[in-house]
Order: C-alpha cells, then structure tokens, then sequence
C-alpha cells in the first residue's frame, strides 16, 4: 500500500466514524507520576534494551509466564473463570506479580486476554478449557460488522485499576502491557473459535475486502484501546501480539493486516513508551511487522536473531528467542541453547532475552528460574 492510499484509507476510517472512541482523543503525555517520567523504570535493563542502550544486567522475561506454569497460579485460581480472573484488578494484579516475585524477571506482563476487549465491549465471548476464545456469534457479514458494539473508555476501568495496583508493587521493575493483533483478534471473530488455518478471515480479505476493513478497523480501536489504558495506567512498555499472523503471506500481510496494526499503534505512540511487535511463524514478515512502526520487533523459535537482524538491517532491538520446548531438555542442552541465542542476538542493536513463544504449562518453575540467574550470571559487555 502506498503512503498517500494508505492515508486516504484512514481518512476513510474516520469519517466512517471508526476512530471516534475516547481513545483517539483522551491521552496527551503520560502522567508526572508515571514509572517512566519519575524514574522508577526509564533506566531499567529492560527499557534500556528497548531503547538500544547498554543495560546494566541482560534484561530477561518470558511469554506466558504468568500462569499455568506456576503452582501459586493454579491454586489462586481454583473456581475462577479465565476471563473473570482478567477482570478482578486484585487478582489478575497477584497473578501478574506472582512470576516476578519467583523469577526474577526483569519486567511484569499483565495478566489479561487478547479477548478481553470483545467481552469489555460487549461481544459475547468466553474462554472454553481446552479450546480457547469462543464467540456466541462469528461475524462474518457487514451486517455482523456494523452491529458490534463499540467499547468505551469507561469500560476499561477494571484494565487500569488492575495495572495501576501493580505497578505500585513493582517499583523498579518495568510493566509490559500487551494486546493481541487486529488479524488475531478478527481471525477469532470471524472463526467463531480457534482455527488451524484460518481460511474464513483470509477468504474475507478477498471475497469481501470492505467488510474485512471495516472488521479489522474494529478490532484495531479495540485493541489500541485496551493497550493504551494499560501504557496510561502505568505499564512502561506495551507489545502487539499477533498470534495467528504466520498463516499469511508476505503480500496478504502488507495489504489487509499491515494497516490494521498501524492503526492499533496509533492509539499509543504519542505516549513514548516503547513498543514491541511480535508474532509466531513470521520470519518472512519480520520487515513489514516492523513498518507499522515499533521499537523492538520480537522473533520466535524458528529463526536464529543474527539472521533475524540481518533481514531487519540492524533497525531495532530484538526480543527472543529460546526454543520453550528445551525447556525441559537436560541442562546442559539449554544452557548451551541459551548461550546461543545471547550470542546470535549479539549482533542486534539491543536484545531483550524472551521465549520463541510462551511458557508450556508443563515447565517446572526451576527451571525458569535457573535460565533467569543463568542469563544475569553473563555480562551484558
């Protein structure tokens, strides 16, 4: 897409009345007491990697580490609803510390749901054990479309109230807010569920690309929305998820998500927070996921970083990326595994060391622990 289509596509999305939410207009610059205006977190390892700068320890968090992998997780949840669980401040604030607490990570995830947005909005919506999102309804006409609900600022309150108890646990230790992707989060729309190859919201880009615009616009604001409540609120960096993004192709991607991903960002880059992109089988989208413009673009298990800064040109810090399932390999394997990814992301201009994706539910919390101590043990020079 062209610089002047592409603006003529958001003017199009405005005066259809899609970046009306409070979100477009409420913010204005983060707030005196926010952890990166008062010091608590501008200096970190974390937001100094993000930044390109030298940290003072190898900054280190995982994907999914906050949860199932973790006993203190489990019995807190007991008769708790997924999706409940994200909506009560106190709890989802507990289960996002619980990690940082064990760990020692160098930064907190909030704890919540791509699809919380939906339920905040209305959209009904629930996390089914054992099959993930499903929706009462798929939406899949422009009809379905023009009938969902909008999401209101006022809605987001359980968000920023949770974030903003954390971050006053936290102190020092920076907060990532995170929000699924406009293709993740409409894929799950129009499915109804969870899907293989998702072949209806890829249909729909080309069958019926006004449609799927205007769904992908809606998802984009939600999202935007509820990552920006988050950045507002007190987290000191934010990450777009886009779980499902690998199943397109480079030109799909670039012409009917690209876009939409933009627009999600656009609801937070005045803030100055930096942000991360990141997605599961994307190695041949990589440039075009950092065109919609972030700081750092996060890379899964399946490409080394060296090459994965070679690709980029050397444009941003990287984030990645152990392999999770050599997490429970002997020892000796993923420590030399983790060795490897510290010098492949060596070439990068900053490196945050994460997972290649989340945190299996099986992997034994020492584990974690021990690749944390491992990663610090190693000078940042």
């Amino acid at each position: 897409m062209t610089a002047c289509r592409y603006l003529l596509w958001l003017f199009l999305g405005t005066i259809e009345g899609m970046t009306s939410s409070p979100a477009m207009y409420a913010a204005g610059a983060l707030a005196a007491d926010h952890p990166l205006v008062d010091g608590r977190t501008a200096d970190s390892p974390l937001i100094t990697a993000y930044r390109g700068g030298k940290p003072s320890r190898r900054p280190v968090w995982f994907m999914r580490q906050a949860g199932r992998s973790l006993p203190e997780y489990l019995k807190l949840r007991e008769g708790i609803a997924m999706l409940d669980s994200c909506l009560r401040p106190e709890l989802a604030s507990e289960i996002t510390l619980q990690p940082v607490r064990r760990h020692d990570v160098d930064a907190g995830i909030f704890f919540s749901d791509i699809v919380i947005p939906l339920k905040l909005a209305g959209v009904g919506v629930d996390i089914v054990p054992g099959v993930g999102p499903v929706l009462d309804k798929p939406v899949r006409t422009a009809a379905d479309v023009a009938a969902l609900p909008r999401l209101t600022w006022e809605a987001l309150e359980p968000i920023r109230e949770a974030v903003r108890l954390t971050v006053a646990e936290l102190g020092k230790t920076p907060l990532i807010g995170f929000a699924g992707a406009p293709f993740t989060l409409a894929a799950y729309m129009v499915e109804g569920k969870p899907s293989r190859d998702h072949l209806g919201p890829r249909t729909m880009m080309h069958a019926d690309p006004e449609t799927w615009n205007a769904l992908a616009n809606w998802a984009a604001d939600a999202s935007g929305m509820f990552l920006q409540a988050q950045l507002e609120a007190g987290a000191s960096a934010g990450q777009l998820f886009d779980s499902w993004a690998g199943s397109l192709g480079l030109a799909d991607y670039t012409k009917y998500v690209a876009p939409a991903s933009a627009r999600a960002l656009d609801h937070v880059r005045h803030l100055g927070a930096p942000l991360i992109h990141f997605g599961t089988g994307t190695s041949e989208l990589l440039v075009a996921m950092r065109d919609v413009g972030v700081d750092v673009v996060g890379v899964d298990y399946r490409l080394p970083l060296d090459e994965a800064n070679r690709r980029l040109g050397g444009s941003v810090p990287l984030q990645g990326n152990i392999d999770p399932a050599l997490l429970s390999a002997p020892w000796e394997i993923l420590e030399a595994h983790v060795r490897d990814v510290i010098k492949a992301g060596a070439a990068a201009p900053g490196h945050v060391l994460n997972l290649g994706h989340g945190v299996p539910p099986e992997t034994d919390p020492a584990v974690l622990t021990r690749v944390v101590d491992l990663i610090h043990s190693i000078s940042p020079e």
